[in-house]
């Protein structure tokens, strides 16, 4: 071989024939025995750990992840989740070709912005705001793709799905989202442009819709879209790899969006654009569309060229023993090291948003604790969706009474179906009085599963394609939570769902809330952890908890200042919980942070604060930075720009420096275009604010 991937996948391009190059842009891509090309399945899940590929570690789901605001967490664990996809192929490849789910080409993270919480796939984002999706997205692809020094990658991280796509997902093979520019800039495409600035991604996936951006273009299918993907993913962006369609979007153009007439004009019309592999059957009809006039044998080699530069790098064709990755054994899956790690990021997932001083509960209080509810023995809750086999699974029930021995557990009732007592299915609700009344605290353990939301397809999901249609909590569980409140005793209520929900009364009403989004296989132990004292609550809400429904605007409506603004930076209404809440054991206090003066167009700021542990406890800090520009007009209420953790023990005082992106300090206009303007910029830091001046 010549050392240069390009140069190799040029080469072995050439030497195929067109029926040949058109196979291998399809997913399942066949072997060419005489070429030396193995058989490969394209299509492999890794969001939070290997998934559908039997036994493998699952670590907290996406959304749970992103409440730690750690990106090197993320990282971490990343490179252990790439460390067992590696591990399995290298078994894997050892019988000629790989199957789906079982390959190097991870079609993960998902960078969507998680504008709405009836969305049901946002618990697989990394929540509402652009900087942090952007932070932790690049960590992701850095611990997937592994050293970057190293001339072979690990395997192949993948952005998705882009452009402009959080729901709803009954509609999404039809729907054209349609925004302004300074909406897709500043807010929709920020976390793509930064994960590809920072990470160098080897792939993007196109999303099934269609977009619209006012006064630039209108109802382009994503994964076809000349704009998107050729003028700003390639051109602007910079993107060097290459881009697969969702499964089915290229069907999608013709079938239900009505763009083209048939497969034919629809894979000329996504090639044409730049989109290499397509996860469905429409390249089926590539050698048609060439015979046709509607793509040329040139724009095809293009693509086939990018899809084998990328087989190359990841070692496919390497002479055995050059790539370090294919030594990497199979005894790294469910390894004891990544069992520790999974716990370990559990343990920063929770979330607690009010406490009245009942917890930490010492398990030697002898305080007789019920566990109740739907969620407090459900394993469903543990894992999400797209996810691998865990070995073990520890509940919340079970982590419970690991801590506090022989706790009392009634169900309570049903996830979603109410109690009636005409009816013959088996009544819950009395058995969950009566265990409350011979409690002295309850922890109450409700919320949603994966069969309530999640991605439109899952036959299970809900009657809205996994859309929520309410923040509300399903009636069964909240007559549920009346017959339980009604008893007197102090509830500690646990939501443990994929997304916000109106936890108006029970944060009026319950002595603590803690958040628990799907928290991974080791989840429940995690949270009795919390609740016990063992560990310090550490998690941040990395969404808006909205107060009700009527906080919201027309799911359908892309507009960030639709209604009262979609998400915290620019909500206007009072949220419940806002972004970034979240309690500690312990106090923290700040100093005035160090902030320049001025800056200079174009230049970022360096914010340096100490940061001291008064409390009584060790516990970590999630120390933030918020930029501001009150005076020009256009600009979100506020918005992170930088963030840091910090581990203290008690007594304890660290300096922490933040650095924030000169980016922060500009507006992007109608035209798309990042202005930053003169005049004053406000930074807030540990409840100070500070002004900057912009010359």
């Amino acid at each position: 071989m010549s050392g240069n991937f390009k140069e190799e996948a040029h080469r072995i391009v050439s030497e195929m024939t067109l029926g040949e190059k058109c196979a291998q842009m399809r997913y399942q891509a066949p072997a060419i025995e005489r070429l030396g090309v193995r058989a490969y399945n394209w299509w492999n899940e890794a969001l939070h750990g290997v998934a559908r590929s039997g036994v493998a570690t699952v670590f907290p789901q996406a959304i749970a992840m992103a409440a730690t605001f750690d990106p090197d967490l993320l990282y971490r664990v990343a490179s252990a989740i790439s460390d067992e996809g590696r591990a399995k192929y290298n078994e894997y490849k050892k019988a000629g070709s790989t199957g789906i789910y079982e390959g190097l080409t991870f079609w993960s993270p998902n960078i969507n912005i998680f504008r709405d919480p009836r969305w049901g796939r946002g618990h697989e984002t990394y929540g509402e705001d652009p900087y942090l999706t952007g932070v932790l997205g690049t960590a992701f692809v850095r611990g997937i793709q592994g050293d970057p020094t190293c001339r072979y990658r690990k395997a192949d991280a993948t952005l998705k799905h882009y452009a402009v796509h959080s729901g709803p997902e009954g509609g999404r093979h039809s729907f054209d989202a349609r925004v302004t520019q300074r909406d897709l800039y500043g807010t929709y495409l920020r976390a793509f442009r930064y994960c590809i600035k920072n990470a160098d991604p080897s792939a993007v996936m196109g999303a099934y819709n269609r977009v619209s951006v006012e006064g630039r273009f209108e109802g382009e299918p994503c994964c076809a879209s000349p704009s998107l993907l050729g003028e700003i993913l390639y051109k602007e962006f910079g993107f060097d790899g290459y881009v697969v369609s969702d499964c089915g979007a290229i069907t999608d153009i013709h079938a239900h969006h009505h763009v083209t007439e048939n497969a034919a004009e629809s894979s000329a019309l996504a090639v044409k654009a730049g989109c290499a592999l397509n996860c469905g059957g429409a390249y089926a009809a590539l050698v048609s569309a060439v015979a046709a006039g509607l793509l040329t044998e040139e724009e095809i080699d293009k693509c086939v060229t990018r899809l084998f530069e990328a087989r190359y790098r990841l070692g496919m064709f390497a002479p055995e023993g050059e790539c370090p990755y294919d030594s990497i054994p199979f005894d790294v899956v469910d390894c004891a090291a990544h069992r520790s790690l999974n716990l370990e990021a559990a343990r920063k997932t929770v979330v607690l948003c009010k406490n009245d001083g009942i917890l930490p509960i010492d398990p030697r209080s002898g305080m007789r604790i019920a566990v109740i509810g739907p969620n407090a023995d459900d394993r469903s809750v543990l894992v999400g969706n797209y996810n691998g086999t865990p070995s073990e699974t520890i509940t919340i029930l079970e982590g419970m009474r690991a801590k506090f021995g022989g706790v009392r557990y009634a169900p309570g009732s049903h996830m979603w179906r109410k109690y009636n007592p005409e009816d013959c299915f088996e009544h819950l609700l009395n058995d969950a009085v009566a265990v409350a009344r011979s409690s002295d605290v309850v922890v109450l353990v409700c919320g949603l599963n994966p069969t309530m939301e999640g991605e439109e397809g899952d036959a299970y999901n809900g009657a809205s394609s996994g859309d929520k249609t309410t923040l509300e909590l399903p009636a069964a569980q909240l007559q549920l939570y009346e017959a339980v409140t009604a008893v007197g005793k102090p509830i500690v209520f646990v939501n443990v769902s994929g997304s916000a929900i109106d936890l108006s009364r029970m944060d009026a009403e319950c002595a603590a809330v803690l958040q628990v989004f799907y928290p991974g296989a080791l989840g429940g132990l995690a949270v009795a952890e919390v609740i016990s004292g063992e560990v310090n609550p550490s998690g941040r809400l990395p969404v808006t908890f909205y107060r009700s429904d009527d906080d919201l605007p027309p799911f359908e409506d892309y507009n960030m200042r639709a209604g009262k603004g979609r998400t915290y930076r620019y909500f206007t209404g009072e949220p419940l919980y806002p972004f970034g809440h979240g309690f500690s054991y312990t106090n923290f206090t700040y100093s005035q942070p160090s902030v320049p003066a001025t800056l200079n167009k174009g230049e970022g700021a360096c914010v340096s604060v100490k940061v001291k542990n008064t409390g009584l406890r060790a516990g970590d800090e999630i120390v933030t930075a918020y930029v501001s520009r009150p005076d020009v007009e256009g600009t979100p209420i506020k918005e992170l720009a930088s963030v840091a953790r910090v581990s203290l023990v008690p007594g304890d005082e660290k300096e922490v420096s933040l650095k924030i992106d000169a980016e922060a300090f500009g507006v992007y206009g109608e035209d798309g275009a990042l202005n930053v303007p003169s005049g004053a910029a406000v930074i807030e830091v540990g409840g100070y604010k500070a002004c900057v001046e912009i010359i």
